[in-house]
This record gives structure tokens, C-alpha cells and sequence, in this order.
């Protein structure tokens, strides 16, 4: 079963830096831009929009999150 998040969820991703950490601002559903980069979300394949403390955002697929 997939992992279900909701906004205002606190989550951990991996980066460039190590691991980063923030809040799920919502499920994306459709297609859409951040930050010049493409997201192919989809109702079937859809991806996270996540902030970290610094308010950067950027998408990720739900197995690429962990519940903080």
C-alpha cells in the first residue's frame, strides 16, 4: 500500500547534502514546473510538494519520504 501524506506532514528526503528536512505543502496530481524542472505527476503517479525551513521547495515521489 502506498504511503499516504498530508499536508503539514513533517518528512525527511535525501539530497545533495545529506538529508534534508520540512513539510509536505501538498500532493501534486498533474503536471506542473518548480523551479525550471519539469514534476510528471499524475493521478496515478502523483509526488509531494515539500518545503524545507528554509521555504525552498521542491517535489518528490512518496517511497523518496519519511515521516520525521
Amino acid at each position: 500500500m502506498p504511503k499516504q501524506l498530508k499536508s503539514g506532514d513533517r518528512v525527511r528526503w535525501k539530497s545533495h547534502g545529506g538529508t534534508a528536512e520540512g513539510k509536505v505543502v501538498r500532493k501534486l496530481t498533474s503536471e506542473t514546473t518548480i523551479k525550471g524542472h519539469k514534476v510528471a505527476a499524475s493521478k496515478d503517479n502523483p509526488e509531494y510538494l515539500v518545503e524545507n525551513e528554509e521555504r525552498k521547495q521542491a517535489a518528490h515521489k512518496a517511497d523518496a519520504l519519511t515521516k520525521a
